[in-house]
């Protein structure tokens, strides 16, 4: 087998509607860069992910130069010796995680391709389904129970309702939701928007009708969450504080949150995300698997891993569902609230955009 073609793909894709996100500019579209690797004998493998100064740090002018430099190393490349054509293209696109993340996703999906399996099974095949949330953006109280009773018609029994600009605002929103839906489990993200009391305060309000929060206090700052950890009622678990391995063992060694949520999209691919898994596991920390506003191609890449790993107890995936013209054909299934692997090789998604 050998690599004869690679081809990247630049896209911009608009979202059904904005979305707030605390302390962000509002976010109405998302730049993607799709990776095609097409072999000798006819094997299409895809790789994807996004560029955004505010969802991933990252421009897309610069995924996109990386991500053409690294292209042009990968037909030298072994196409089912992931580690060593990872490394071979580390020097090139390690200074893009997006770069990272879509080359990872890549060679992964070949390889499944290549051994006729799906990819989460490759990678531990510990389940063939797990339970998403799905997201309700920051709005006015009335307009988040409309949003919420919206999700609910469709099947979904989690919401993660975002916040981080007004606690007190932050607990009405998630009593009122609680109240409409009395039997859907609720988390609540505040990307990184709350101090330490105001965090204990939300956290002390609603104990009993939250499952976890994520992301009380800012990234930056690991003292404030652990001090939120040790004393918080609800489950807190963090995301944004985790950027890769190291950061991940700071985490842990600190004792700084009760879990860590992992998006692949923000961590440079399935790779890292199964090292965090690894340091998660020893340090007995539980995960989330989520996910950035992307195309569905990245979400089957998330739920390949949250598949995988008996560690992973909590899924986000459904950061494709507002977004407007994916080009993606997903081979996974949602039902009720749930997404389900089928046996379809690799990542198992087709993507409409070969040349």
């Amino acid at each position: 087998m050998q690599i004869s073609q690679v081809e990247v793909i630049p896209l911009e894709l608009t979202l059904q509607q904005p979305v707030r996100m605390a302390n962000l500019p509002e976010i109405k579209q998302v730049s993607a860069i799709f990776i095609r690797i097409e072999t000798l004998d006819g094997l299409n493998a895809w790789g994807c992910a996004i560029a955004h100064p505010n969802l991933t740090g990252e421009s897309a002018a610069n995924a996109l130069r990386i991500c053409r430099a690294g292209a042009d190393l990968v037909p030298d490349l072994h196409p089912t010796n992931l580690e060593y054509s990872l490394a071979e293209l580390a020097p090139v696109v390690n200074a893009s995680l997006a770069a990272r993340c879509a080359f990872d996703l890549a060679f992964h999906d070949l390889l499944g391709l290549a051994a006729g399996m799906p990819l989460y099974r490759l990678l531990g095949g510990y389940r063939n389904r797990i339970q998403t949330s799905a997201t309700i953006p920051i709005s006015s109280i009335q307009e988040s129970v409309e949003r919420a009773k919206a999700r609910a018609a469709h099947g979904f029994r989690m919401l993660k309702i975002k916040g981080g600009l007004d606690p007190e605002e932050d607990v009405q929103r998630v009593r009122a939701i609680s109240k409409t839906l009395p039997g859907i489990i609720l988390r609540l993200d505040t990307d990184g928007g709350y101090s330490i009391q105001q965090a204990l305060d939300v956290a002390r309000a609603l104990e009993g009708k939250l499952e976890m929060i994520e992301q009380p206090t800012p990234f930056d700052d690991l003292e404030a969450m652990r001090q939120v950890t040790s004393q918080s009622p609800v489950p807190i678990l963090a995301d944004q504080s985790v950027t890769g391995p190291e950061s991940a063992l700071g985490l842990a060694a600190n004792r700084a949150a009760n879990g860590v949520s992992i998006k692949v999209a923000c961590c440079g691919g399935l790779r890292c995300a199964r090292q965090i898994d690894a340091i998660a596991r020893a340090a007995r920390m539980v995960l989330m698997v989520s996910c950035v506003i992307e195309p569905a191609l990245l979400i089957a890449a998330g739920l390949s891993f949250a598949l995988s790993s008996p560690n992973v107890r909590y899924a986000d995936l459904d950061g494709h569902l507002d977004l407007l013209a994916d080009p993606t054909i997903p081979g996974f299934l949602l039902e009720d609230g749930w997404l389900v692997a089928t046996d379809s090789p690799g990542l198992g998604c087709r993507v409409g955009l070969e040349q």
